[in-house]
């Protein structure tokens, strides 16, 4: 596996042509104190109880009820967070700005509603994007 590949243990729930459902019990990475790590394991353990089930590239033909190890790819979370975040906001904050150049307060709202909007509608055609290597996907059955 290359170097700074997170893994992560996780339990096939569903199976179906675009991957696999698993269900984990940590949540993060499992990086949170090494070196590159996120540190965000305290939050999603305060937010978030129990166990998770996340979509997954299903590249070994795992089945229902197999045990496995899911690879995270180092820096895909950060990116996530970026684009999910910080897109939204920036385009929001630019329409806003936008809005309040053009006509003032009420067109700034309209303006800073109409960037989440388009951020929205990019994210949602263009967020599963990238290639399979940095996508989380499922490496071996655990032993």
């Amino acid at each position: 596996m290359e170097h700074g590949v997170s893994v992560v243990r996780g339990i096939v729930r569903g199976v179906d042509s675009d991957g696999a459902l698993v269900e984990v019990e940590q949540g993060g990475c499992g990086r949170c104190h090494e070196d590159g790590g996120c540190g965000g394991r305290p939050l999603t353990q305060m937010f978030c109880s129990g166990p998770k089930v996340h979509r997954v590239d299903n590249t070994i033909g795992a089945c229902v009820g197999d045990k496995v190890d899911i690879a995270v790819a180092p820096g895909s979370l950060s990116r996530t967070a970026n684009r999910a975040y910080l897109f939204p906001l920036a385009l929001g904050i630019g329409g806003g700005s936008l809005g309040m150049a053009i006509g003032g307060d009420l067109l700034s709202i309209a303006g800073f509603m109409l960037g989440l909007a388009t951020a929205f509608l990019v994210l949602r055609r263009h967020g599963g994007a990238g290639t399979s290597a940095s996508r989380p996907h499922i490496v071996s059955r655990a032993s």
